[in-house]
């Protein structure tokens, strides 16, 4: 069965978009001098087929300086979170947001963060009014 193409984020793209936000505008020589620092060697090649990947989907812009490109993000990365929670939520757990914040609740992996999602939803509710 063939890989469904997806809207949202790989992996090693969201690596790369973690630079491009912290960066703000970077052209591919940056970018592999920040994987460098992250002890994460890839090819310039490499680099941009990424950065072009990233182009197509609308993730980032870039704009010739010189010979060479500059990339800056489109998308902030709350936006981008936001897309991959959705997608995740569809994907996983058919859309239904409760069952994958159950999922997420029988993990274990909330326990000390439990009374700050309370006080969220409180405030989340109390906003809304209800």
């Amino acid at each position: 069965m063939a890989r469904r193409k997806s809207g949202t984020l790989t992996e090693v793209e969201l690596e790369f978009m973690h630079i491009l936000w912290a960066e703000k505008e970077a052209s591919p020589e940056d970018v592999q001098r920040m994987l460098l620092k992250n002890d994460r060697e890839l090819t310039g090649g490499t680099i941009r087929k990424m950065l072009f990947i990233l182009l197509k989907k609308g993730y980032v812009t870039r704009v010739k300086d010189g010979k060479k490109y500059l990339y800056s993000p489109l998308v902030q990365q709350k936006q981008a979170k936001r897309n991959m929670i959705c997608e995740l939520a569809d994907r996983a757990f058919g859309g239904s947001t409760f069952n994958m914040v159950a999922a997420l609740l029988d993990t274990g992996y909330v326990t000390e963060d439990i009374e700050k999602i309370e006080k969220l939803i409180a405030e989340r509710k109390k906003e809304r009014g209800k």
